[in-house]
Parts: structure tokens; C-alpha cells; sequence
């Protein structure tokens, strides 16, 4: 098994795509924990802000915008780094200014090895930061 430090918050409205995707990157070596909601990942987040390395977001549910979730969990956690998944042209300007380089857009549908090579990407520009 592959080496897949710290621990993924995965948010989307799809419990079979959750179930999928945890399942998946449980198997590289993630310790994942899911979301069906954007209150419920707030919620997690905002009990213990440092316990996700990166957030997996979709970009198309009800209640709080990706975006301003994505906002508040960036600034609760300034290490976080966020995954945006969307199948809609998502704009990521204002993620890409409050936290350059810890933000990555990966548009739907992905294959499995898309979305860990965008994790791997996005966790390696964080160890290289250290």
C-alpha cells in the first residue's frame, strides 16, 4: 500500500459517491472521513479545525456555497489544503487568492488515479512548504 499521510474530509450530496470514494482512498492509505452535507463539514471543521489535511469539495450543493465553505474552513485552518470536484465550470479565483497553492480543481466526472494524483499533488506542495 502506498504511503498517504493525514486525514481527508470528503463532501458531497451522493452517499454512493461517498461511500465509493472513501472506500477507494481508504485503500491508499487515507483515514477519510465524509460529509453529505455543507453544514455537517462545517460542523467537523469547526470542532477541530487542525484534523483534516485536505478537504474534497463538491462543487454543486444545497446550503452553503463551496465557496464560502471552502473561505471559512481555509481560514479556520491555515494549513488545509482544498480539492474542488464539480462537473460545472466552478470559479476558483477567490479559493486561488486566500490561499495560493493550497487550492485545486478537478472536474467531474475523474477517475480514481485522477482524483490521487490530484491529493498527491496537492499534499506534496505542502511537505515541500515545510
Amino acid at each position: 500500500m502506498l504511503s498517504a499521510p493525514g486525514r481527508l474530509l470528503v463532501v458531497d450530496d451522493e452517499p454512493q459517491l461517498l461511500r465509493m470514494l472513501s472506500l477507494y482512498l481508504g485503500r491508499l492509505g487515507y483515514s477519510v472521513t465524509t460529509a453529505e452535507t455543507t453544514d455537517a463539514a462545517w460542523r467537523l471543521v469547526e470542532a477541530d479545525p487542525a484534523a483534516f489535511a485536505v478537504a474534497v469539495l463538491d462543487g454543486s450543493m444545497s446550503g452553503m456555497s463551496m465557496n464560502d465553505l471552502a473561505l471559512r474552513m481555509l481560514r479556520a485552518n491555515p494549513a488545509l489544503r482544498v480539492l474542488a470536484a464539480s462537473g460545472y465550470p466552478v470559479d476558483m479565483t477567490a479559493l486561488s487568492e486566500a490561499a495560493p497553492g493550497r487550492v485545486d480543481f478537478l472536474q467531474k466526472p475523474f477517475t480514481p488515479e485522477m482524483l490521487a494524483a490530484a491529493l498527491r499533488g496537492l499534499l506534496g506542495a505542502q511537505e515541500e512548504k515545510l
